[in-house]
């Protein structure tokens, strides 16, 4: 039996920018927030405090070798890069990928993921309720042959993930772009003009009920979002967080708070993750409270054990499908409590966990 491709989304906000430092204070990464965090509720698990690789830098090359060597550990086959493209050449947090791609290392297989969508300053108050301001909007103007230029040498290197031939690309809210037919049109047309292959495997992020409606703009393949999925599908099958868990947010002021174990029972879907189209994602954990404190939704009771049995089942559902590409969401979402590097509490735990039931089912 072939193993799947592992895929795992990579967070490059951990060195700092001019634009934190004028929006956020001077040194904010995402370890600015992560470090603060305080729990909220008997037994929460805040804050998470990286293990081996610390606080670290990504500017730093050796911090790099070593998240590439714990994720070959791990069984991921490579990162997804998130890339952060608002439209006339304005990026941010480029210098992380821009520094692998430029010096060869680590050697260890990548592809992009465009996040599309502006950034905004949300202010949560003790009532949950927050206020938005937009810091940096995402703007398409007509700038596509520029956006895939600023990336022709990374689409032309040996470790540039391809699916099929083809190289991965990630749209994250493919719906937001007004023109993404285009957009695909012409950057398969340009892949074939610098000779790098015939097109693109364009993968769209986007909710369970617009699946069909993402394919039609000419994806091959879409990842569905799993908070939305567990949560939605939590609250349905739970009557008291249906009816009452806004009022008990509200007046507690607590963050809404699912099981991890009866949550996952939600995370493979056979009526749409079988589909050759749909990409499954493994989910080790969320927990949101470092940024929107009260107003968070959390998981409680994810373990390392828990997150092996979430492994070996999406894996499961993978081997009757000839698609065989998995998302690991995600390698160090620190913010989100959504993370695989090894922390104070569990070690090298989750990363233990991946491989277990990757060697439980395919060896």
């Amino acid at each position: 039996m072939d193993k799947p491709l592992i895929i795992a989304y990579y967070l490059p906000q951990y060195h700092p920018i001019p634009e934190n430092d004028e929006w956020w204070g001077k040194g904010f990464t995402e370890w600015t927030n992560v470090a603060k965090a305080k729990p909220l509720f008997k037994g929460h698990y805040q804050p998470k405090i990286p293990a081996d690789l610390g606080f670290y830098d990504l500017r730093v090359p050796e911090v790099r070798e070593q998240q590439a060597e714990l994720a070959r550990e791990a069984g991921v086959d490579g990162f997804c890069y998130w890339h952060y493209w608002f439209g006339n050449g304005k990026e941010l947090l480029e210098r992380p990928f821009k520094e692998v791609v430029d010096s060869g290392k680590p050697d260890f297989p990548f592809c992009l993921g465009w996040a599309n969508e502006s950034w905004e300053a949300k202010i949560w108050n003790s009532d949950g309720v927050n206020s938005r301001k937009i810091l940096i909007e995402q703007t398409y103007p007509e700038d596509t042959e520029m956006h895939f230029y600023s990336l022709l040498k990374a689409f032309k290197d040996y470790r540039y993930i391809r699916y099929e031939g083809k190289p991965v690309f990630l749209i994250y809210k493919p719906h937001q772009h007004p023109n993404i037919s285009h957009f695909i049109r012409k950057w398969n047309e340009l892949l074939q003009k610098e000779n790098i292959g015939e097109k693109f495997y364009f993968v769209g992020v986007c909710e369970d009920a617009t699946i069909d409606q993402t394919m039609c703009c000419g994806f091959d393949a879409v990842i569905t979002m799993p908070f939305s999925r567990y949560e939605k599908a939590y609250m349905k099958h739970n009557y008291f967080y249906r009816v009452f868990s806004h009022y008990y947010r509200l007046f507690f002021k607590r963050p809404l708070l699912i099981s991890y174990s009866e949550g996952m029972k939600y995370m493979w879907n056979p009526e749409i993750d079988a589909k050759e189209y749909v990409i499954p994602t493994l989910f080790p954990n969320w927990d949101h409270s470092p940024r929107s404190l009260t107003a968070a939704s959390i998981l409680v009771g994810s373990t390392p054990d828990e997150f092996e049995k979430h492994c070996e089942r999406t894996l499961k559902g993978v081997l009757k499908k000839r698609n065989k590409i998995v998302i690991l969401k995600s390698w160090n979402e620190w913010g989100e409590g959504n993370y695989m590097e090894p922390d104070l509490k569990y070690g090298k735990g989750y990363i233990q966990a991946l491989a277990q039931a990757i060697k439980n089912i395919f060896q």
